[in-house]
């Protein structure tokens, strides 16, 4: 991990700073950055990136379970994806160090915790105050899939080797006092930013108002999705009203500034996940839109299913040349193809490899924003703020007549006077509004709510009686090098074992 940190540290000081004559002094070796040497500009930006990349690209299990992703049918089954029998080598790289390129959660946090105290020890609030919002981000989805985490021993590398575990709830008490912090400290009057830290912040370029609505609107989320543990959040509520700033706006998503290309290693890697490498060669056949998620879009005459999905490479019917996977967990059927169906990223997301990454959207704030309201935790009207919601959606896809498109969708099976249920209605349509841009919400919703209600099982034929996972196994590598301490949280089943906010 260390070396990560060190070949990342050292890429981005080059790109922000350009070669100097220093850089080439006999008595400084270039390649092996010391502590001293790495400023806390250099690490800004690899932190941000960073975590937007984890966020895009490597939830497609969660896709999966919540409904979004079919199979490609040029694969056969995938176990334990599609049968739920989670083990502790499932989906380990969120956590545990691999040869893989993709820097694990913990790496990132490191790297965040890193910043933070270089920006404390220069004195340099902005960088304190940036990094508790990275962390907040990094730690709700560690505990989101495992609950109970190593947080207030983590990241404190050879002083504590097999750090304790902090229960779910406390470790999310403690983001909302860090983001708080970090409001308080982006809100002072005594706060000035150089030139540096404006050019190293990749995502606002130094604006202090949107770090804070940022701040805000991540506070916010860890309140929604404890929602029914702690159904009544007012004095959290209250500092986040208090800062003044309010929430990311519609048309104002947190994107990053870094600029992709169709270059070897510089492909948007949401996008070279998903759809295609810089040589337009295709790189993921695995994923496809689900039957179910595309027929309800299909069936509302909802349209958005052709911003959301590509067009087949090679569609059966060229008249419809958006087509479903097959379900999770179906058979291999002889004759048939991925090349025949829609991959996940289409063009409303991401036109090419060189488009923006994100980090937050404006549609998921509005819809967080609109729940809030219909909860009665904010003021406001919560049929327009839910529509606003839905419309920013289609304006985010960038759809032809996209208020229009919206409007009859509100004013047919989106309707809100028509909905029994205003709750189940905002995160139906969420979930519509999230694909292939936040897989990840969707999974927390369902098991948070049961909404959508009819998301389906997986067919394969060794599911049995298990449903979609509560929460994924520790890894591994846990229980080899940190024993003590995984093993004091009892024998897990993510079929029983819930995360704490899913109380239902």
């Amino acid at each position: 991990m260390k070396n990560k940190i060190l070949i990342g540290i050292l890429f981005t000081a080059l790109a922000f700073t350009g070669c100097k004559d220093s850089f080439f002094d006999i008595n400084t070796n270039p390649n092996k950055p010391t502590d001293p040497l790495i400023k806390p500009s250099y690490l800004l930006p690899m932190v941000i990136e960073q975590t937007a990349a984890r966020m895009g690209s490597q939830y497609s299990f969660a896709a999966s379970w919540a409904g979004y992703y079919g199979r490609g049918s040029s694969f056969g089954p995938s176990l334990p994806l599609e049968n739920y029998d989670i083990t502790t080598n499932f989906e380990i790289t969120h956590w545990a160090s691999t040869s893989t390129s993709m820097n694990t959660w913990y790496d990132v946090l490191t790297d965040a915790n890193f910043l933070e105290k270089k920006g404390r020890a220069q004195k340099e609030d902005f960088y304190v105050a940036t990094a508790k919002v990275m962390k907040a981000i990094g730690f709700m989805y560690l505990v989101d899939m495992y609950n109970n985490v190593p947080y207030s021993d983590a990241l404190r590398g050879d002083e504590s080797i097999a750090p304790k575990y902090d229960k779910g709830a406390d470790v999310y008490k403690d983001l909302l006092v860090q983001l708080d912090s970090a409001r308080i400290l982006l809100k002072s009057a005594n706060l000035t930013l150089s030139d540096e830290a404006k050019k190293a912040d990749v995502l606002f370029g130094g604006d202090l108002t949107n770090w804070r609505k940022l701040a805000n609107t991540q506070a916010l989320k860890l309140l929604i999705h404890q929602s029914e543990f702690k159904k009544d959040p007012k004095d959290e509520i209250a500092k986040i009203i208090s800062d003044g700033a309010g929430f990311i706006d519609a048309g104002k998503t947190a994107k990053l500034s870094i600029v992709f290309s169709n270059d070897k290693y510089k492909v948007n890697p949401v996008y070279s996940k998903y759809v295609a490498d810089e040589s337009g060669a295709e790189t993921d056949g695995f994923n496809r839109v689900s039957p179910y998620l595309l027929n309800r879009y299909k069936g509302n005459n909802d349209i958005r299913y052709q911003y959301f999905f590509l067009k087949a490479l090679n569609p059966i019917n060229a008249n419809e040349p958006w087509a479903a996977g097959k379900v999770l967990g179906a058979p291999t059927v002889v004759g048939t193809n991925s090349a025949q169906e829609s991959r996940v990223i289409g063009s409303g997301i991401l036109k090419d490899g060189t488009g923006s990454l994100w980090l937050m959207t404006s549609v998921e704030s509005l819809f967080l924003q609109a729940e809030a309201i219909q909860r009665g935790w904010i003021t406001g009207d919560a049929k327009a703020a839910y529509e606003n919601a839905v419309k920013e959606s289609f304006t985010y896809l960038n759809v032809a007549n996209a208020t229009t498109e919206a409007t009859n969708l509100l004013n047919a099976s989106a309707s809100w006077a028509s909905a029994s249920n205003k709750l189940e209605l905002i995160i139906n349509q969420k979930y519509l509004a999230l694909p292939g841009i936040n897989n990840f919400e969707a999974w927390v919703d369902y098991r948070r709510l049961g909404y959508p209600k009819d998301v389906p099982l997986s067919v394969n034929q060794t599911v049995g009686t298990r449903k979609i996972p509560l929460r994924l196994m520790y890894p591994q590598s846990e229980y080899n090098y940190n024993s003590t301490n995984v093993l004091a949280e009892g024998t897990i089943d993510p079929q029983k074992n819930a995360i704490f906010w899913d109380v239902n």
